[in-house]
């Protein structure tokens, strides 16, 4: 970005930026919403925003932004605007409550709120601090995936404490029934002698859903 502009136009550390949040569906058409965000060299006057190009800090490309409509194009997000987000704030759920009848809150949840009930699926270990804690903080990172760092114990795996355990209680006919799955697959995958791809694996878990069987 700095290729071709004199020192006193050029980006340095520590210099002031500016930064935008999409609206839901604004994203531009290609990108990944969780690898998207656009930023800009600092402008004070507002009205310039929208006429500037904005860059995505994930993969340099550039794009415009728009503060109307519902929707984007290919090179133009829609993003946010201060009444976007005031209107957010008034009607966003609350994910920790449930409403009088024990079901999650919505948006349009009125009354008073109570405590959701909660069932231990898997236990994760994963580290007391997070990654790029400020850029975290300040919304710029949009998958959890980013920001934890994970650190599997082999006893409390979900595959081999739950999954494999709850196959293993079905015939191999049943399973093909169930998954349309070849037969020698299944039998590797019972006997622990193979561990299926990761879609052959959520096909499996969702099939032992399906008849509550997990």
């Amino acid at each position: 970005m700095n290729t071709g502009k004199e020192q006193i136009d050029k980006l340095n550390p520590f210099d002031y930026q500016l930064s935008c949040h999409v609206r839901p569906f604004g994203h531009p058409r290609g990108v990944d919403p969780e690898r998207f965000h656009p930023i800009a060299p600092y402008e004070v006057d507002p009205t310039r925003w929208v006429k500037m190009l904005w860059t995505d800090q994930y993969t340099g490309e550039q794009y415009r932004i728009t503060t109307e409509g519902f929707h984007r194009s290919r090179r133009k997000a829609r993003v946010k605007t201060y009444g976007d987000v005031l209107n957010e704030f008034e009607f966003h759920p609350g994910s920790k409550s449930a409403d009088s009848h024990g079901t999650p809150s919505g948006k349009q949840t009125i009354g008073l709120l109570q405590r959701r009930h909660i069932r231990v699926g898997q236990i994760i270990y994963i580290g007391k601090e997070s990654n790029r804690v400020e850029e975290a903080e300040a919304g710029t990172i949009h998958s959890t995936q980013a920001v934890y760092t994970q650190y599997p114990d082999p006893r409390r795996d979900e595959w081999e404490s739950k999954v494999l355990p709850a196959l293993r209680r079905f015939p191999v006919r049943v399973l093909v029934r169930l998954t349309n799955k070849s037969p020698s697959m299944l039998k590797r995958t019972l006997a622990g002698t193979s561990v299926p791809r990761g879609r052959n694996r959520v096909l499996l878990q969702a099939a032992l859903r399906k008849i509550g069987a997990l």
